[in-house]
């Protein structure tokens, strides 16, 4: 059996967002929806650059706990988000702690899983590499391209 990681997504990778379907693109690896999460520590969710590409800054302690969801990934699948994601330049991979809010079916919820309301270790693409001015932007807790923000997503075929 290969050896599965579990990544937290926030952004544009949530099911019913832009760049969704390459999570479903079996070409890249595996993924499973395993479950809702949050950050257990407030970090700043911000929508930037001329692409509205939505980064979840390195201030672990501003912000808000942002929504997302976990997904169980194969090695083949973890290494196309890498490149994907822009790691390192763009976006870094790092553990996060992930607050369990809800697990897909009873399938998804092995017994090493961790239950609903408690926590556990996430690969997340956050960003170091930013400009100074997107830490003054606003905080959101949660990600929809379609937003209330107004800052449209302008996917990457479209660039």
């Amino acid at each position: 059996m290969a050896k599965m990681t579990h990544v937290f997504v926030y952004g544009t990778l949530k099911r019913g967002q832009p760049n969704h379907q390459v999570l479903l693109d079996s070409s890249h690896g595996w993924a499973a929806l395993r479950g809702q999460g949050r950050t257990a520590e407030p970090h700043p969710l911000v929508i930037a650059g001329q692409h509205n590409i939505p980064y979840l800054l390195s201030l672990p302690g501003r912000g808000h706990c942002v929504a997302g969801e976990i997904y169980a990934v194969d090695e083949q699948m973890l290494q196309f988000l890498d490149e994907f994601e822009g790691c390192p330049d763009m976006y870094q991979r790092t553990l996060v702690r992930i607050e369990v809010l809800m697990w897909e079916g009873k399938r998804s919820a092995p017994a090493e899983t961790p239950a609903a309301d408690s926590t556990m270790q996430c690969f997340v693409y956050s960003t170091a590499t930013y400009s100074p001015e997107w830490a003054l932007l606003p905080y959101h807790d949660n990600y929809d391209s379609q937003g209330t923000h107004g800052l449209r997503y302008n996917p990457r075929e479209n660039r």
